[in-house]
């Protein structure tokens, strides 16, 4: 299964010149590389243009959705589509979608973890469904938004409901690099599984984000890594049958003993 990352820098409040950004990177990756799956970072449309985000969020979804279907059917490739801000009743959800081959949605989900040092609370809602897993080619897939990595309550029951890759789009700051990187290898080894992420790259309002997208794989090796200062493709076939090896050597979800961990809820 072959990845194309894009490991963007987000034109601040332009959702049209980022579109045409992203369109124009699928041309070029789709006949050079020829990916099964592209991904996107985190608010791609628009950066994080808070203040802003009422007249720029996406109306219930389009043109993002639209937008993201045409290309996948076009060049016959599953896309991860980041996400982006999205007006829904009045409220503004920061959503990812997840679109196959086909043109077909596949998954949506609305960021559940606000974060408090960039004040999106003061501006977005917070999701209010579970993450769940969903599938492209079979495979059984999660994915969380940027600050949800601190959170592995919610990684594992991804990886409980058999998820073999975990997907992380974000705007993660060169603040707390250290912590992008050592999160993605806690949750990659704890929950044997791949995660790939996508990290922006450049500068707004202040903040610097780090990029360093990763693909991490079962065992928590590092198989490849974006710049930190640049824009670039990062392009990565994994072997999934990784998953299940490491699995059976180190059975950890067979030696779970979850009646004994306390407030644990699996439903």
């Amino acid at each position: 299964m072959k990845h194309a990352i894009y490991q963007m820098d987000i034109i601040p409040g332009d959702p049209v010149g980022n579109r045409r950004r992203v369109q124009e990177w699928l041309e070029v990756q789709a006949e050079k590389e020829q990916p099964n799956i592209v991904v996107l970072p985190e608010m791609w449309t628009t950066a994080y243009t808070l203040g802003q985000l009422d007249g720029l969020a996406d109306r219930d979804g389009e043109p993002t959705r639209a937008f993201l279907k045409e290309l996948a059917k076009k060049h016959h490739v599953h896309i991860i589509g980041g996400s982006f801000a999205n007006k829904v009743d009045g409220e503004i959800y920061n959503t990812a979608l997840v679109v196959n081959k086909d043109g077909e949605e596949v998954y949506t989900y609305d960021k559940i973890h606000l974060v408090p040092m960039l004040n999106e609370p003061a501006y977005l809602a917070g999701g209010r469904k579970q993450a769940r897993i969903f599938e492209l080619d079979g495979i059984k897939m999660g994915l969380l938004i940027c600050y949800d990595l601190r959170f592995p309550e919610l990684a594992r029951q991804l990886a409980v409901a058999g998820a073999e890759v975990i997907y992380i789009v974000a705007e993660w700051p060169a603040a707390r690099k250290d912590h992008w990187k050592a999160l993605q290898l806690a949750r990659a080894i704890e929950n044997q599984c791949y995660i790939i992420s996508c990290n922006r790259v450049g500068n707004y309002d202040d903040v610097t984000f780090c990029g360093a997208s990763f693909v991490v794989d079962p065992w928590g090796t590092i198989v490849k890594e974006g710049a930190q200062e640049q824009e670039e493709t990062l392009v990565e076939r994994i072997a999934l049958s990784n998953v299940e090896r490491i699995r059976k050597e180190v059975p950890v979800f067979k030696s779970r003993v979850p009646d004994m961990y306390q407030g644990w809820n699996e439903e």
